[in-house]
């Protein structure tokens, strides 16, 4: 088990949600902070929460994480406006990667949406794929672009479009086939499940998009511990000569500073049958 810290934005909506309890529960990180304008119903011992204006957040409002996860997202009606609706899902986004990257963080994770790009002739995701677009102009040591389909899940409010196409979708399902499978709508819990999944066992590249049909596939890896013997075991010498491991930075809970510390596992990634 290793002593992860996370950092998580957008954490009221629906995916920002079941992310921070999922994050919580998860053996892997002992913090989790959320960064948000608003307090949160959910407690949990491992949980901080910051409450910010994001108009005048600044550097020091974000600590060291081994990931940021930005879940910010509305629609224009909710916004008021597009310069509104642009200002959460594009300006917010945008600037906390930046503060991110000062910071040294060294893994971004970002929802956008399944048809993200800026020549697109839909305004929302003409939006979500100039994101995409400036995010990677940034140099982000590491940069993971999720794209889900429509969300579903239990909203604390009610949205009739996204009703009307959640039951549209539901209904279609068995028939999104193929190709068009990439298009079945996707639990909001599955997307955090992902997220999780790709930030502790994803591809380890500067940047990775991770379509909808790809997010509702993933699931925690197989991990069995290496059976190692008590000689080796308190024989360090030995150890790092003839066995190989996986090193990974931890933060001490307690003192605040990073550390090193050996985890011995052999990890197999696997996929679940969507289908079934």
């Amino acid at each position: 088990m290793s002593m992860r810290a996370a950092i998580v934005v957008g954490a009221t909506g629906l995916t920002g949600t079941a992310l921070v309890e999922q994050l919580c529960e998860n053996d892997e990180y002992i913090s989790v902070t959320v960064i948000a304008r608003r307090g949160l119903t959910f407690t949990h011992p491992k949980l901080e929460v910051k409450i910010r204006d994001f108009d005048r957040i600044e550097e020091n409002d974000i600590g060291f994480a081994h990931e940021l996860y930005c879940c910010l997202g509305t629609t224009i009606k909710k916004a008021g406006s597009r310069e509104m609706f642009e200002k959460v899902d594009f300006e917010y986004p945008l600037a906390i990667a930046s503060l991110a990257k000062k910071r040294g963080i060294p893994h971004f994770l970002v929802i956008t949406a399944m048809g993200a790009n800026e020549n697109s002739p839909f305004y929302y995701n003409r939006v979500k794929g100039k994101l995409e677009h400036d995010l990677q102009e940034l140099g982000l040591q590491r940069l993971s672009i999720i794209r889900p389909s429509l969300l579903v899940g239990n909203r604390g409010e009610f949205r009739l479009g996204e009703k009307a196409g959640e039951k549209l979708l539901k209904l279609a399902q068995p028939l999104l086939i193929g190709p068009l499978k990439r298009s079945r709508a996707i639990e909001a819990t599955q997307v955090a499940k992902a997220m999780i999944i790709i930030a502790l066992y994803g591809k380890q590249q500067p940047v990775t998009i991770y379509p909808s049909d790809e997010l509702a596939t993933l699931e925690y890896p197989e991990v069995s511990e290496e059976d190692i013997s008590r000689e080796i075991l308190f024989n360090w010498d030995k150890l790092n000569e003839g066995e190989k491991v996986n090193r990974e930075v931890v933060i001490n809970r307690d003192k605040y500073k990073l550390e090193e510390t050996v985890i011995d596992k052999e990890v197999h990634f696997r996929h679940h049958d969507q289908d079934n």
